[in-house]
């Protein structure tokens, strides 16, 4: 499956193909057409394999209190913080790297209510830098879960994205693990949490979007019986 956002991008990048493709046809020298057929080929290859959009099913018992990796990727931060946007509060931060051969699909970490929706423009520090999630373009997203807790998380631009897109808005009930939007060739999201959440991830673990659970939410009072907070599985 290729990811809904990249339809324009593969459009712009098939007709650049067939472009080179065509004059490399009209070339009379291999050393000319050879090297246009390989761009050709090989930009088109990699938007495609860039903007798939493989299926993720969330474990069965934390799609009511867990709290799922909304990105693929390498967890770069794990660290305590203040959180005055959303959170309002101290709170815990997973910040997540997405290299650019990582699928770039994003998924919503908790299920909840949509309550906060922000787009900030921003500088394009290295996704891994310490000010980027104050700094680089961005959106900021707050989810509160069932049992009342606040789930905040953000998709950040790094050097070379310069596009972020989300299908979010205020009002929106929405459950661990769906889609949201994207952010394109490469970036970070965090997630943030307040500390009655309990986070099970390390830094530099691997994580993949809707399938890791990254820690565990209280339990609201329609979620059923399952692990608690502190059950690090």
């Amino acid at each position: 499956m290729i990811a809904r956002e990249g339809f324009a991008v593969i459009a712009v990048v098939l007709v650049l193909a067939v472009l080179l493709i065509g004059g490399g046809l009209w070339a009379d020298t291999w050393w000319v057409r050879g090297p246009a057929w390989v761009v050709a080929v090989g930009g088109l290859a990699f938007t495609l394999y860039f903007f798939r959009d493989p299926d993720r099913t969330p474990p069965a018992d934390a799609r009511d209190n867990g709290l799922l990796a909304p990105a693929d990727g390498r967890v770069v931060a794990v660290v305590d913080e203040h959180e005055p946007l959303y959170l309002d509060g101290p709170a815990q931060r997973v910040s997540i790297f997405l290299s650019p051969l990582d699928v770039h699909v994003n998924r919503v970490p908790a299920r909840g209510v949509v309550e906060y929706v922000q787009y900030r423009p921003g500088d394009y520090l290295v996704a891994w830098h310490p000010k980027a999630s104050e700094k680089n373009e961005r959106s900021e997203l707050g989810v509160r879960h069932p049992s009342g807790t606040k789930v905040l998380f953000k998709q950040i631009a790094g050097a070379v994205a310069r596009r972020i897109e989300y299908h979010l808005a205020e009002g929106d009930t929405v459950a661990a693990g769906d889609r949201f939007g994207i952010v394109k060739f490469g970036s970070r999201m965090d997630v943030l949490v307040p500390p009655q959440g309990s986070l099970t991830v390390e830094e530099g673990e691997r994580v993949r979007a809707g399938e890791t659970v990254i820690g565990w939410l209280p339990h609201g009072p329609s979620s059923p019986e399952g692990p608690e907070p502190s059950d690090p599985q």
